[in-house]
């Protein structure tokens, strides 16, 4: 796995089971993981990897704040501008059908153990 399918996966497993923001959540979770197989990522690294996920119809974005009490009816036509980083955290991303398709296909390759550590071996490659 490259360096950029981990971040892929591991941004569509932190919004696989709930709504996220891409500042508030998965900047800081995905980078935790990253910085565990040591490399970083970057807001730029996060915000492109959401594009590509809803481009490619593995998940949408919402307008929480906009949604009311049904966060669903806060989809947006497409991905949304994050040019800067939220200060009031009204994008959040939710992965599809297909988003969780995508992610339980890549179970085996996932590289992390079940209490969340790196398994040896599992270091992603430089492309």
């Amino acid at each position: 796995m490259t360096r950029a399918e981990l971040v892929q996966q591991l941004v569509l497993a932190a919004i696989s089971d709930d709504f996220e923001n891409g500042d508030q959540v998965n900047l800081r979770d995905v980078a935790a993981r990253t910085a565990m197989c040591g490399f970083t990522v970057q807001r730029a690294d996060i915000v492109e990897v959401l594009t590509g996920l809803v481009e490619g119809g593995l998940a949408k974005a919402y307008d929480l704040v906009a949604a009311g009490p049904d966060p669903f009816s806060g989809e947006l036509p497409g991905m949304p501008r994050l040019d800067v980083v939220e200060e009031d955290f009204r994008t959040y991303f939710y992965a599809t059908e297909k988003g969780l398709e995508a992610l339980r296909s890549q179970a085996a390759s996932w590289p992390f153990d079940g209490e969340g550590l790196l398994r040896p071996g599992c270091e992603p490659a430089e492309a």
